[in-house]
């Protein structure tokens, strides 16, 4: 969908529970390494690296036990930004961008929630040309996505293209997640903020 907006992303095949394929062509066809992920959940769940081609049966199995859908993507060398998105009938903010450096391979559950296996970086040490750049993209992909509330969105940057990874519509709000990171570093209130997106969804 996002694809025809000319939204940079991923070259990616999607399988469904029960569908017949072929790892060899969607090897051939995206090339190694890559991800398999599901294309629900949260908390990285179901998401494997795939290195050689005899894991891809086994991680396209465990994203389908996470979800009926599983998304196999291509891998984009690169590093990882994450943006946070707010509208309400009193708000449409854009928050600042966080540099995201997992210790592991990739921003797995274990970077996500084990103190020191990643470095989280809010604002990210990037250029004030790209960062309004991915913060207009972010917007303009809430906007396409129909999102409501709060949510965050995640890019790899290479070469000065933010490539879309995904919308978390229901993104960690513990104090070290993401969300309150941005909103502390853009100087609000957390419990203002979510007062207005809770009056806002009861008005609507």
């Amino acid at each position: 969908y996002l694809r025809s907006f000319d939204i940079p992303m991923a070259q990616s095949v999607r399988l469904i529970t029960g569908e017949k394929y072929s790892s060899e062509q969607i090897i051939a066809s995206l090339g190694l390494p890559l991800f398999v992920k599901p294309s629900a959940g949260g908390s990285s769940f179901g998401i494997t690296k795939v290195k050689e081609a005899n894991e891809l049966v086994e991680a396209v199995n465990k994203a389908l036990d996470e979800s009926p859908e599983a998304i196999i993507e291509q891998f984009i060398d690169g590093k990882e930004f994450t943006v946070g998105v707010v509208k309400t009938g009193q708000r449409k903010l854009v928050l600042p961008v966080t540099e995201v450096i997992p210790k592991n391979e990739f921003f797995n559950y274990e970077s996500k929630y084990i103190p020191g296996m990643a470095d989280e970086i809010t604002p990210a040490r990037i250029s004030e040309e790209l960062t309004l750049k991915v913060q207009a993209l972010s917007s303009r992909i809430y906007d396409l996505c129909s999102c409501r509330g709060i949510v965050r969105i995640d890019y790899i940057l290479k070469d000065e293209i933010f490539y879309f990874l995904e919308v978390n519509t229901v993104p960690g709000m513990t104090e070290t997640s993401f969300i309150p990171q941005q909103i502390k570093a853009m100087g609000l209130n957390m419990t203002d903020l979510l007062t207005d997106i809770i009056l806002s969804g009861m008005k609507n």
